[in-house]
């Protein structure tokens, strides 16, 4: 019986990773010095791991920024605009990988990021692989190969990791039309079977190969592309031990098709599915020579392991196909996971009973390696006293008080239909606003967040130590915000924010005013590049015991006359981005969530604000994998929403955002939210995602992002106004606002107020097209 672990978190347990490449793209550090950065974060990493006991250690799982661009840059598929950075400037190979997940523009250059999405239905962001109909592939890093020999020199026994060449091509996108990007798996394969090849002549053995897309919808023909690929690598590379990775959901219609592919070791998610191990058991698997990896440990929360549970499904398994045959492991990467428990040692901030119920990345590799101790049946003192003090954190989080609230279970119970609609249609209701709030065509406004300078995260951090009273906290944070009211009121923005200088991050800010959700201090989690957030833990029920962001709206309102947009997370994006009970049904808790932001949004139109954003980024990012499941995600989450934003007057406009996702297939339920105005992401795709709003005929107004926040590059005014040309021809001009695609909470204020005034430029422009007097 082996353990082996699917990935590690690359951040550092002190966010290493992040500060080292803010500091090398801010010109503070060496390309050198990045590097050893990076290494020291892999060795200790592969240390932790091997002093846990973990038998197969993962490499390659590191990145600088994101794994598919490591991928894309493995295969060369590296698009036509960055060339002339190869060509011309002969770029270091690590800037030329930040130009395309950052965009480039100095020494004459100006030129876009690479498209970011979702990675399934997680929070993790990931660069999307671009393919011609003509792509040439060819080795181009050898990354992974350089990163083997680094650990094996190290004295550790690693196992490299690769996103699958199918996956890799399912999760890129076809810029141009007349061809299916699977058609190029013929040319991929071969630059993949010449890693493998170098890989093996290096000393490698196990390989692991990520295809997460196994967990969704395939086609027959989709299926086929699997299998040839795999008998074409089994034959290529005979002796290698591959491992064929999923996760996030079972393999559903496509085992059949799994359990015939020559690979030596199939994973299974046995968190997120564990009836698939039936389905597998059942059959003749048990004549087959495959390894089963049984992913029993939540890579993807932060709840301790139930040992007794999870000793039921190993045992279950070594029955049927014998020990030597039962591999152990995380349920995916631990990617997904903060770095280490241990290093949580404020009580104020997480009570002790709530901390023994949890388990970070470090304590997960090591219920790993219990289970597998507790599987052989080790009699040992330590592995005993792990045994009965799971048995007891487990019986302590099902029997604590500090879990349910009857006058919580009481709201939900009184919830009628009515609490989810408006109280007119949205054409009524625009008419209303539109007399109420005198907006110009083409309303330029932000997405919320103004740059988080260091000077905004000292004062922050200074509050939390008792360096600076409340009185002189407040005095500052003001200050800040009137500097930002007065600076958009001078380049002519038309709805303003109050810039959120008092918040530390969009989900953590609200989880710490509400009652059921306990933070930590460390846990940090990748969301994209070197952007980290840190997760609330909602621990029991939701409910909200006072305003929450009242004071600094109302106090942003009362510096102008303008209209400032109150700003709040919605019950679905509060959910998808912290760490959820798993006690009960995630709808249970989301409509918690949503009472408690009806309340808010409530005492905000009491207060004066009347434009109110309700943020939903992850609106869909939860859905399920499987479209089967879409119908029962999308009622409950689209009623949420409604709940948390139907309580006000028709005159009150209320806004959303979403960003960095497809909404073809979910427009009609995106409509069903009837919010009045709805921001998106539309900068990287070039306004392709606004196609599904104009196809529907959308009727609410929508505010198509112009500019890329994630990138550090500024737009000129030439290239927006060619963007809402894209916009304008396909949505009605009286439908559209100008605003950036996110807001701009990691962006530095030189840049900032560059691409604001250009942007409130590009509105004046537009309105001139169409003979409206400029505002």
């Amino acid at each position: 019986m082996q353990t082996h672990n699917l990935g590690y978190p690359r951040i550092g347990s002190q966010r290493e990773l992040k500060k080292a490449a803010e500091q090398y793209w801010a010109g503070k550090l060496t390309d050198f010095q990045l590097m050893a950065v990076g290494k020291n974060i892999r060795l200790q990493n592969w240390q932790l791991q091997k002093d846990a006991g973990i038998d197969l250690i993962p490499c390659n799982d590191f990145s600088f920024y994101d794994q598919v661009l490591d991928t894309s840059l493995m295969v060369g598929a590296i698009p036509r605009r960055y060339h002339t950075l190869m060509d011309e400037k002969q770029l270091p190979d690590i800037d030329l990988f930040f130009a395309m997940a950052r965009g480039y523009q100095k020494d004459g250059h100006d030129i876009t990021a690479m498209e970011m999405t979702k990675w399934f239905d997680t929070n993790y962001h990931y660069i999307v692989p671009e393919f011609t109909a003509n792509q040439h592939f060819t080795p181009f890093s050898y990354k992974v190969i350089n990163e083997f020999i680094e650990a094996k020199q190290a004295g550790f026994h690693a196992k490299p990791v690769l996103l699958g060449p199918v996956s890799y091509l399912l999760l890129g996108k076809e810029k141009e039309e007349g061809f299916h990007r699977l058609e190029l798996i013929k040319k991929l394969l071969p630059v993949y079977l010449n890693v493998l090849a170098k890989l093996e002549g290096a000393g490698a053995y196990y390989i692991q190969l990520d295809e997460p897309c196994l967990a969704l919808d395939l086609t027959p023909e989709e299926r086929k592309v699997f299998a040839k690929t795999y008998q074409e690598i089994k034959s290529e590379c005979p002796n290698l031990h591959i491992i064929l990775a999923s996760y996030f959901e079972c393999y559903g219609q496509n085992l059949e098709t799994v359990l015939s592919l020559p690979v030596d070791t199939i994973h299974l998610d046995l968190v997120r599915c564990p009836s698939q191990l039936d389905d597998i058991l059942t059959g003749n698997f048990a004549k087959k020579k495959t390894n089963l990896s049984l992913g029993l440990v939540d890579g993807r929360n932060i709840w301790k392991n139930d040992f007794r549970q999870s000793l039921a499904f190993i045992d279950k398994t070594v029955e049927k196909i014998g020990a030597e045959r039962v591999w152990i492991a995380p349920s995916c990467s631990l990617l997904h996971s903060p770095c280490d428990l241990d290093l949580e040692t404020n009580e104020k901030t997480l009570a002790p009973e709530i901390k023994q119920w949890m388990a970070f990345a470090k304590q997960k590799i090591d219920e790993v390696v219990t289970l597998k101790q507790l599987a052989i049946r080790e009699n040992s003192i330590v592995v005993n006293e792990k045994w009965k003090a799971n048995v007891a954190a487990i019986e302590s989080r099902r029997t604590s008080p500090l879990i349910h609230h009857d006058s919580v279970a009481q709201k939900v119970a009184a919830i009628t239909a009515r609490d989810a609609k408006r109280t007119s249609p949205f054409a009524k209701r625009k008419l209303k606003q539109r007399g109420a709030l005198h907006l110009p065509l083409f309303p330029t406004t932000t997405i919320g967040s103004f740059p988080q300078t260091a000077e905004v995260r000292n004062l922050r951090a200074r509050f939390k130590k008792g360096e600076m009273t409340m009185q002189e906290y407040d005095a500052a944070i003001e200050k800040e915000t009137e500097e930002t009211i007065r600076w958009q009121e001078e380049i002519g923005l038309d709805v303003l924010v109050h810039g959120e200088f008092e918040r530390n991050d969009m989900v953590e800010y609200f989880g710490e005013q509400l009652a059921g959700f306990a933070f930590t201090k460390n846990g940090w989690v990748q969301s994209y590049g070197s952007r980290c957030v840190k997760p609330p833990v909602i621990y029991g029920d939701v409910y909200r015991p006072e305003p929450m962001t009242v004071r600094w709206s109302a106090f942003a309102q009362g510096l102008t006359k303008k209209h400032v947009k109150g700003m709040l997370t919605g019950p679905v994006t509060i959910l998808q981005w912290s760490f959820v009970r798993n006690d009960q049904p995630r709808s249970k808790t989301c409509t918690q969530i949503a009472l408690a932001i009806r309340d808010e949004v409530a005492d905000l139109e009491k207060a004066g604000i009347k434009i109110i954003q309700i943020d939903e980024p992850a609106i869909r990012e939860g859905l399920p994998l499987r479209k089967t499941d879409w119908p029962e995600y999308l009622d409950w989450a689209v009623t949420a929403f409604r709940i948390s934003a139907s309580g006000v007057k028709d005159e009150t406009q209320i806004h959303t955002h979403m960003c960095y996702s497809e909404f073809n297939d979910i427009i009609q339920n995106i409509a069903d939210m009837d919010a009045d105005v709805i921001t998106i992401e539309c900068s990287r795709s070039q306004m392709e995602l606004l196609d599904a709003f104009a196809d529907f005929k959308y009727p609410n107004e929508i505010g198509p992002g112009v500019y890329d926040i994630h990138s550090p590059r500024v737009p000129s005014k030439e290239e927006m106004i060619a963007l809402m040309e894209k916009a304008k021809a396909v949505i009605p001009a009286d439908q559209l606002w100008v605003n950036p695609d996110c807001g701009l909470k990691t962006r530095h204020w030189p840049e900032t107020k560059k691409a604001l005034i250009e942007m409130v430029e590009t509105a004046r422009q537009l309105r001139k097209s169409v003979n409206q007097p400029i505002a």
